[in-house]
């Protein structure tokens, strides 16, 4: 047997970058995954997302070949018509009739050719990415402070800090590698401390030593009534001002104007004098401080400001540029940063050369050997897709992403594609809520097929290494974007043989005429071999033999070098709601599920701990409203409503509502949290405000509850029904069914909803009522094997008992009966998985601390192993056990 050699990649997940060594089994999945114990950024550990890569590779619901119109053609004519379609609109609307979405998934190399063909052949700067919905503030900040879009931390800060300050992120759930290396640095060193900043408490506030539930839209006034306390109690960094950093003085005065007494920002805050007196104590007192943001901080309609509100605090203090110190912006997707770097922004060139800059265009020009280039910035995402529905934009060609669930306000996103001439989606998945409106449809590789590199949080690229062969006809993302350039007639300009020469022109081009004036610097990238590419270790820029990556203190291309203090103060919001809506919604990930469900949505071991959408909301909001656990609520406003299940959770602040954002109309009915948010976005990063709506929330009539297993999933939409469906082992589906009408007659109705799953002549129904219990039931075969078997009632059978039927060759008699009798009400009362990597439920939880009530999170992990792998579920068992104790978390 030959030995097959496990191969070195990264994550496709969040921006923390880790190392994986993966072994193919072959076959076209994965023998073995683990993490890769000499990659920097996690030294071998893994999340539980990451541990359940191999349950993700499914094949179901791929893009198999090229679509036009929903019809199957080849990839030449596909090419030529997106070509075609493009060159023709530039030539009778002009270059900004035309539009790219593009992605964080995509790898630097696919950005490049995306953005080269557009800005630099095309002539249109409308190329803009999903990465403008999560990272855009944290751009705009470092571009105020210190002339680029640097992030001036590494990891190693995290263990080296004394304090951690984590601001609007859920870091044990949305960064769990991050969070468990600041946990094992914290029982390292007893004195460090964790500050959690953050109006729910998360897993993450679990870990705090001080926990700040501030008011949703708060955190502006948080941070400059720091840099006030800063100043009051003489605590800047005089001497580091003075040399490093361009003092403004409107920034203090601002700061000293709008932050107030401490009285007035814990009344703005929404909290207590004493709590925001000893997170700034300790603020004080902590040279080595760090602090961590993320989503909460950027998607606001102030995200710029406040970024730049936390970036000034630590130039003031000096706490910048050495161990344990900096103000740290988390990435969210996978190549978010890849994508800043290489210009794949409305905003922005590649390689940060300034699109407004004449001296930075021509350079850019003469490198690339055009002269289309534009001399202004192009549409954001969100003023994209509003040109699109007015009609300016006629062919947009979106890679990677499905807008209609991503964006805030997609009804407007929908209008926009359905007026649309001309919408191209390359993508490996052909069923998305985007793609129906598709007139061209270009399969893409997804992880596992794909070769290129990636950038993470703290700027080290990684290689992307291919282990499986292409699925079907799919091919690359460059290889798309090339092919489609050399047929509109820039085939001189685009014809790399792979990723290694792209990557060598960009790091070429970083190099260019840069004295110092751009920190993005890949010198020592610049001339890499094919070979030396295909072995590239991980490498952080700048990655130039006379800069040192971790520098303590780089010269700041900026006058004289010098950072930045750059004045803000609160800017009125976005208007009010009027009292109907009394709630505050913020909406963001849960733990064990990626972006629109794509690749987690079809892994049952990640669909046990969020199977379905919810609302979660505070015990006493919940008492007031009649509101009970696991009910189907109605979450509504003036911009839209969807359905959701209740989870009433003590974490949740009152007043607020959380909802997730990954479930898409393939995933549940009308689970999209984003019909409620508006377009509202910050005015200088064009960041939407996902963290900050209005609404109210009621509870809806549940005329009756079914449970529908199968082995194809269905495409239904909405109905007088909810539903929603999660994975299961044995490849199977399982649809909550939740009546919001009666039903007039319980077979018809099945049989028509089961319908797509026939074959002429070799299907067969039992059909099963038991009018005692109200319970009816029915089962699809073929050739005696079951297909689906759907049950409605107020009593339903366990899922477990009835998916485990599905691997029979042909049901015997008995089995048929067994497969309709008995039933508990299991769509409400099961367990949820606490820990996705050993697959503990919350009720093993709770039996073990039945039998000792003295048990902590540590035995917990001995015992059952909960907890004891990537760590991002401790702080979901310290809340099970502070409530199976009769105590408050602490």
């Amino acid at each position: 047997m030959v030995k097959i050699s496990p191969v070195r990649t990264t994550c496709p997940y969040c921006g923390t970058g880790c190392g994986l060594l993966v072994t193919p089994d072959g076959q076209g999945g994965i023998a073995s995954l683990r993490g890769d114990p000499d990659h920097p950024a996690n030294h071998g550990l893994l999340c539980g997302k990451g541990m359940a890569l191999a349950e993700t590779l499914s094949m179901d619901g791929r893009l198999k070949q090229p679509l036009i119109h929903g019809r199957q053609s080849s990839w030449e004519e596909a090419l030529q018509q997106v070509a075609d379609g493009f060159l023709s609109t530039v030539q009778k609307y002009g270059a900004e009739a035309v539009a790219f979405y593009v992605s964080g998934q995509l790898l630097t190399e696919d950005y490049y050719l995306a953005n080269k063909l557009l800005k630099g052949f095309l002539g249109s700067a409308n190329i803009d990415s999903n990465s403008r919905l999560c990272m855009a503030s944290a751009v705009v900040g470092h571009k105020r402070a210190f002339g680029a879009d640097f992030v001036p931390c590494s990891y190693r800060d995290l263990e080296e800090a004394d304090l951690t300050v984590i601001v609007g992120s859920n870091t044990a759930w949305c960064h769990p590698v991050l969070l468990r290396r600041i946990r094992m640095a914290r029982q390292k060193g007893a004195h460090k401390r964790l500050v959690v900043i953050d109006p729910r408490r998360t897993a993450t506030a679990e870990e705090a030593d001080l926990h700040l539930p501030l008011r949703a839209g708060s955190d502006l006034s948080l941070w400059l009534g720091l840099l006030h306390d800063l100043q009051r109690h003489q605590a800047l960094n005089q001497e580091y001002l003075q040399q490093h950093v361009a003092v403004d003085p409107e920034a203090f005065a601002l700061a000293a104007a709008h932050a107030g007494t401490l009285a007035q920002v814990a009344e703005q805050c929404g909290l207590s004098e004493e709590s925001i007196a000893a997170f700034y104590a300790l603020f004080r007192a902590t040279p080595r401080t760090v602090t961590l943001f993320s989503q909460g901080i950027n998607q606001s309609e102030q995200g710029s400001d406040q970024v730049s509100a936390i970036i000034n605090v630590h130039l003031a203090t000096g706490r910048l540029g050495q161990p344990g110190m900096g103000p740290f912006s988390l990435t969210g997707q996978p190549n978010a940063m890849g994508g800043r770097e290489v210009g794949a922004l409305a905003t922005h060139l590649t390689a940060h050369l300034e699109i407004e800059r004449s001296e930075d265009r021509r350079l850019l020009a003469e490198y690339w050997q055009t002269t289309r280039l534009p001399k202004a910035p192009g549409r954001k995402a969100v003023d994209l897709f509003q040109d699109l529905a007015d009609g300016v934009i006629k062919a947009i060609w979106i890679m990677g992403t499905n807008p209609l669930v991503s964006l805030p306000n997609p009804e407007l996103a929908q209008k926009g594609l359905q007026r649309c001439p001309l919408v191209v989606i390359s993508d490996p998945v052909a069923h998305t809520d985007s793609s129906r409106f598709a007139h061209i449809q270009l399969p893409a590789q997804t992880w596992g097929e794909k070769e290129g590199t990636v950038s993470n949080s703290e700027r080290c690229i990684s290689r992307q290494r291919a282990f499986l062969p292409p699925y079907g006809d799919a091919r690359a993302d460059w290889q798309i974007i090339q092919e489609v350039a050399q047929r509109m007639g820039f085939a001189d300009s685009f014809c790399y043989t792979g990723p290694a020469e792209i990557f060598r022109e960009y790091a070429q081009l970083t190099a260019l005429e840069n004295h110092g004036q751009r920190l993005l610097d890949l010198t020592a990238l610049a001339d890499l071999a094919e070979e030396e590419y295909a072995q590239m270790s991980p490498c952080t820029w700048p990655a130039n033999e006379s800069l040192h990556p971790h520098h303590s203190l780089p010269r700041w291309p900026l006058p004289e070098g010098r950072a930045r203090l750059w004045a803000v103060a609160p800017r009125p919001r976005s208007p009010q709601a009027d009292g109907k809506y009394p709630f505050l919604l913020n909406t963001g990930r849960v733990r064990d599920h990626w972006h629109t469900l794509t690749r987690t949505g079809v892994s049952p071991r990640l669909s046990k701990h969020s199977s379905a959408p919810f609302v979660e909301i505070h015990p006493q909001d919940a008492s007031q409203l009649a509101i009970h656990s696991g009910q189907l609520l109605r979450v509504a406003n003036q911009q839209g409503s969807m359905l959701a299940k209740a989870r009433i959770s003590e974490g949740q602040r009152r007043g607020h509502l959380f909802l997730p954002m990954h479930w898409s109309h393939s995933f549940a009915s009308q689970g999209k949290c984003n019909h409620l948010l508006s377009s509202w976005h910050d005015p200088v990063s064009g960041q939407p405000g996902f963290k900050f709506a209005y609404a109210e929330v009621t509870p809806v009539t549940e005329y009756w509850q079914g449970m529908l297993l199968t082995r194809q999933p269905l495409q239904w939409h909405n109905g007088p029904f909810y539903w929603s469906r999660q994975a299961l082992e044995g490849s199977l589906w399982m649809y909550g069914l939740i009546g919001l009408e009666p039903l007039a007659s319980w077979s018809e109705q099945s049989r028509h909803w089961l319908q797509p799953l026939c074959k002429e002549q070799e299907s067969s129904w039992i059909d099963f009522v038991d009018s005692g219990r109200q319970h009816y039931g029915c089962a699809l075969l073929q050739e005696g094997a079951l297909l689906a078997t759907l049950h409605i009632g107020e009593t339903l059978p366990d899922p477990q008992r009835c998916s485990a039927l599905f691997a029979e060759r042909e049901l015997s008699a008995q089995q048929r009966l067994a497969l309709f009798s008995g039933g508990s009400a299991v769509l409400v009362a099961e367990s949820r998985t606490i820990c996705a990597c050993s697959g503990v439920t919350e009720e093993q939880i709770r039996k073990a601390v039945a039998s000792d009530p003295s048990l902590s999170v540590a035995q917990i992990g001995a015992t059952l192993k909960a907890g004891s792998f990537c760590g991002s579920c401790q702080g979901e068992i310290k809340q099970i056990l502070a409530q199976s104790q009769g105590r408050r978390c602490a």
